[in-house]
């Protein structure tokens, strides 16, 4: 066989195996919820 088409066949083998292989796992980062302030009551309307 000629070099480039064993370097083909190595390609496509290449390639399938990584069309096959198992999908990696995808982490999600979930963000807490914004932290808020407590109103400050200035005694205005005490």
């Amino acid at each position: 066989m000629s070099k480039s088409i064993k370097t083909l066949v190595a390609m496509g083998f290449v390639a399938t195996i990584a069309a096959c292989a198992a999908p990696e796992e995808e982490f999600v980062v979930v963000e807490p919820e914004p932290i808020t302030v407590e109103p400050v009551f200035t005694g205005k309307f005490k």
